[in-house]
């Protein structure tokens, strides 16, 4: 497969094509802090119209706090290691 290639975007957003993203994304500012808002609003997106489900209330907590530090890690190595375990490549049977 390779090297993973990098998808880079350019998004432009109004108000008015969408209110509620557009208000949440304002809070934060320019830059990365507003990036990792609206990545983590993907994933979670992408997580609900996949499993059909919503997350737990963990879950929830978790996704709705920006890290303080943009693009580092706040998970243990263990919970890190499960969740590559869990999102892995699928096994052959």
């Amino acid at each position: 497969m390779g090297t993973p290639l990098t998808i880079r975007l350019s998004v432009e957003l109004e108000r008015a094509d969408n209110p509620p993203l557009y208000d949440d994304l304002i809070k934060f500012p320019k830059g990365p802090r507003r990036v990792n808002r609206l990545r983590t609003l993907a994933y979670a997106g992408l997580v609900l119209q996949q499993c059909g489900q919503t997350t737990s209330v963990m879950e929830a907590q978790w996704l709705t706090k920006p890290s303080a530090e943009p693009n580092t890690s706040r998970q243990d190595p263990v919970v890190a290691l499960a969740s590559m375990e869990l999102f892995g490549p699928s096994r052959s049977e």
